[in-house]
């Protein structure tokens, strides 16, 4: 990875877009995904920017988008003592409306972190009279594995093991952002990890039906930096195309044998809340029939709760880009990763947690050395 954060080549970077950047025009470029949100931050790249070039963080963060309500069904399922509920490290923390997932488990139930779905299906056979259900969530990153999780435990036989599906999908969201009025975004910078499985040709829609270009990029400084370069040419050019700079990594018609393995198992959803965004039509997973018997919301009575985020927090302006994170009324008072209120400030990939982290951290180390 040196070579992505060589000092020369990312000064070289820098250089160019300066050029590139007509003085005379305002940039708002969206990168969509959390992990570009964290590497901006981290290596400070908004201070090698030109003024006129603006960073808008988008909703590519799967634990930031679930709304509170969908915390709360699964936290439901861990109320019944014969079940074990388990999930990723992000979502042990984010709040629902009676306390997050860690707080419930240190009232009592039996809640517990897992590295991947295999982890949870391994509990289920450790535990034969206990009902195992993993609170499955990411975009089409991490669905693969629960897929193929899915089909191991139909294989086996493993009948006290069930999902809790809470994939979504990134080009609906994508979609909604562009159709939102109060939107105005010149281009993307394309999230990385979902590439690797669905490739780069869904997004041709955006430049074809929008006119906006996306270059798909990787996580290092230099990749966002030659990203931000590759838009910017676009844009003097007057063009609007999809751009694989992560080639390295991401096949441009994705990953097959991850889609096959997805369209076995899953079906679309007609519709699924997003925090922020309200209810979009084919943005999210459910499972097929054939898988109904490892479904948790057949097996298991899910309330389906519905409630708003506390009024004074922003999270949802945040995610539509139409504030930064330090904008919101509750950033780094009342909301902090400590204590949060929302999950932007407690997801990896979240917009809060990234700019508390790294920027808020950064200010006031410069003021306590002056």
């Amino acid at each position: 990875m040196d070579e992505f954060r060589d000092a020369g080549l990312i000064r070289q970077a820098a250089a160019e877009i300066r050029k590139l950047a007509r003085p005379d025009k305002h940039y708002r470029l969206m990168e969509v995904c959390g992990g570009h949100t964290h590497a901006i931050y981290r290596f400070a790249l908004e201070d090698i920017l030109p003024d006129n070039i603006d960073l808008i963080h988008g909703p590519g963060c799967p634990v930031c988008v679930l709304p509170m309500g969908r915390v709360d069904d699964g936290l439901s399922l861990a109320a019944d003592p014969k079940v074990i509920l388990t999930a990723f490290g992000d979502m042990m923390r984010v709040p629902g409306r009676n306390g997050s997932p860690l707080e419930h488990k240190a009232r009592g139930a039996d809640i517990r972190m897992v590295y991947s779905p295999l982890d949870a299906l391994k509990l289920a056979q450790k535990y034969p009279d206990r009902e195992v259900v993993f609170f499955a969530i990411g975009f089409e990153t991490t669905a693969p594995s629960t897929a193929l999780t899915l089909r191991q435990a139909r294989a086996l036989g493993v009948k006290n093991f069930s999902v809790f599906c809470n994939h979504v999908t990134i080009i609906p969201a994508i979609r909604a952002i562009l159709d939102s009025p109060d939107m105005r975004i010149e281009g993307f910078i394309g999230p990385g990890h979902v590439s690797t499985v669905i490739g780069c040709r869904p997004y041709e829609f955006i430049c074809r039906d929008y006119g906006k270009p996306l270059v798909t990029s990787g996580f290092e400084p230099l990749d966002v930096l030659q990203s931000i370069v590759m838009i910017l040419r676009q844009l003097a050019d007057g063009e609007a195309r999809v751009e694989n700079q992560y080639a390295r990594v991401v096949p441009w018609e994705g990953n097959l044998a991850a889609l096959k393995a997805m369209a076995e198992v899953f079906e679309l959803r007609p519709y699924f809340e997003w925090r922020g965004l309200g209810f979009i039509s084919q943005s999210a997973l459910r499972l097929r029939d054939s898988y109904a018997d490892w479904d948790a919301e057949r097996r298991f009575a899910v309330p389906g709760i519905r409630v708003t985020d506390p009024k004074a927090a922003q999270c949802g302006e945040v995610l539509k880009g139409v504030l930064k994170p330090h904008e919101c009324k509750l950033f780094g008072r009342e909301c902090t990763p400590e204590l949060p209120v929302g999950a932007l400030m407690v997801s990896s990939e979240g917009a809060c947690a990234a700019h508390y982290n790294y920027a808020l951290r950064k200010t006031a180390a410069a003021t306590v050395q002056a």
